[in-house]
Formats: C-alpha cells, sequence, structure tokens
C-alpha cells in the first residue's frame, strides 16, 4: 500500500519529514503519507517518570545505596528531534532507542551531583538529609546546559531511600538502640533524682517547722518564767510592804498585837501549851523592854 494514515494522539508531537525537511508538525496530528518517501517522527511531551538506583560513597567512605525517580518532560519537541532519533517505522514503532539513551542520561547527570553532595558528607548526615540533598541536586540538573540544548526540564526529583550496607546499618542500629538505653537509663535517673530532691524538701521542710515550733516553745518558756519573775518580785514587794509598817512599832507593841491575833483566833485553837520557862523569859524579856524604855 502506498499511502497510508498516521493517527495522532494528545501525548504525542508529531513531524513529518520529506526530503529531510519538515513537512508538517504538531500535537496530536494526524497525516496521510507515502512510506518511501515520508519520514515521520513522534517527540512525547507528556511527563516521564523514569526510577533509578545507584551506590555512592559518603565523606567517611562508606557506601550507600541511593534509590528515587525523577519526573522530566520534553518541552522543545522540535529541538529534541533536531538531537534524538524519534523516528518511527510504518508500525508506529520507535527505530532507535533514544528515549531510552535520554532518560539515562538524565539519570546520569543526576548522580554526578548527588555523587558531588555524597562525598562531603558523612553517614549519618546522608541518611538523615536526604529531602535537603534531592532538592539541590535537582537545582543543579534543571541548570545543566546539555539537558536545556536537548529541551529537558526536569520536573521533580525524590530520593524514597537512603541505605547504608547490612553490616553498617546493624552498627548504626545498635548504636542507635544504645543512645536509646542511655536516654531510658538518663530519665530513670532524672525521675529518681526529682524523687529525692522533693523528698529533701519535704524532710527540711518537716525540720522547719520543727524548728519553729521549738522557738515557739523556747519563747514560751521564756515569757512564762518571765511573768512567774515578775509575779514573784510583786509579791515580794506587796509583802515588803505590807510588813514595812511593824518594823517601826515597838517590841511590847508587837507583841501585844500578836496577843490580840491570837485571842481573835483563841476559838481556833485546840490546844496551846505554854511551859513554865516560856512565861519566865516572856515576862523577864517584856520587863526589861519596859525598863529600857523608862530610861530611855
Amino acid at each position: 500500500m502506498l499511502i497510508k494514515y498516521y493517527k495522532g494522539d494528545p501525548s504525542t508531537f508529531l513531524l513529518s519529514y520529506k526530503a529531510g525537511k519538515i513537512k508538517h508538525y504538531g500535537t496530536g496530528q494526524s497525516v496521510w503519507y507515502t512510506p518511501y518517501n515520508t519520514t515521520l517522527a513522534c517527540v512525547p511531551v507528556l511527563s516521564q517518570v523514569s526510577p533509578f538506583i545507584f551506590k555512592e560513597a559518603t565523606a567517611n567512605y562508606q557506601e550507600v545505596s541511593i534509590q528515587g525517580q525523577l519526573t522530566y518532560r520534553l518541552t522543545d519537541p522540535v529541538k529534541a528531534a533536531n538531537f534524538l532519533d524519534f523516528t518511527i517505522d510504518s508500525r508506529g514503532n520507535y527505530r532507535s532507542e533514544d528515549l531510552e539513551i535520554l532518560t539515562q542520561r538524565i539519570v546520569n547527570t543526576v548522580q554526578a551531583f548527588t555523587r558531588s553532595g555524597m562525598n562531603s558528607m558523612d553517614l549519618e548526615s546522608a541518611l538523615s538529609q536526604v529531602k535537603d540533598l534531592s532538592g539541590s541536586v535537582l537545582d543543579q540538573v534543571r541548570q545543566e546546559e546539555d539537558l536545556k540544548e536537548l529541551g529537558v526540564y526536569v520536573e521533580n526529583l525524590h530520593f524514597t531511600s537512603v541505605n547504608a550496607t547490612p553490616e553498617m546499618r546493624k552498627a548504626l542500629e545498635a548504636n542507635y538502640r544504645e543512645s536509646l538505653q542511655k536516654r531510658a537509663d538518663q530519665a530513670i535517673y532524672d525521675r529518681r533524682a526529682a524523687a529525692l530532691e522533693e523528698e529533701r524538701k519535704l524532710k527540711q521542710r518537716e525540720m522547719d517547722t520543727e524548728v519553729e515550733l521549738e522557738d515557739r516553745r523556747k519563747d514560751l518558756v521564756s515569757m512564762q518564767a518571765q511573768n512567774n519573775l515578775t509575779l514573784a518580785e510583786a509579791e515580794a514587794k506587796a509583802e515588803e510592804l505590807k510588813l514595812n509598817p511593824y518594823g517601826e512599832l515597838a517590841p511590847q507593841a508587837l507583841v501585844g498585837l500578836a496577843l490580840k491575833e491570837w485571842a481573835a483566833n483563841a476559838g481556833t485553837v485546840e490546844n496551846l501549851s505554854i511551859g513554865a520557862d516560856m512565861l519566865s523569859q516572856l515576862i523577864t524579856w517584856i520587863g526589861g523592854q519596859s525598863h529600857v524604855s523608862g530610861k530611855t
């Protein structure tokens, strides 16, 4: 059959060549063509997703496996068709593997910039800073002039995982478990220390309370003693004032007052014995005092 029909779709940019010149082009175009003198090239314009995995070494010479995926698209199909072979045969199949080669070329560019970043990180940083590294690599890939010449725009780049070797992973896991155990031990120690501190504060408050009570008791005892002393002094002073007038009286008057007081209370005295000697001495003393008073 000398004439064939190609039906395009929205995901393909069609270029129709005759004698090495573009005769017809556009996205989703359909054309009638003669295979013997017409060449068709179909450039995909939708985003292409490509997974990848490669190995690199960190700054401390530890091997890591980096797995991820990138998304790119051809923003200038005509420019891409000038550098790559997107021609199709009569069955609509690509005649070359340039599309796969282009994808691998982009992955190689990603790997080159990733290697530069990994070589500046130690293993721990490489495992924990994957997101920051992927963003940096994406910016560098977008600035790559070779890809711009091909009309390639990298939309997204993700590192889904960065893994160390099994031996190193076990060592890191052991180290991490040890750090967790230390944190747990420290938490127990801090909890015990806090409990001891609270107990110390409680005992200190109890001691302070006891000291305060003792101080109050001491003040109370001192106050009571002072009050008793003041009371005793007051009673002594009152007794002294009460007896002072008697000190100015003559002995005979004092004896008379005593006998008067005795007579007043005689009804309450059941027995009173006065011996002859005592009566004789009393009379002699009274007489002697009277004589002395008379001479005076």
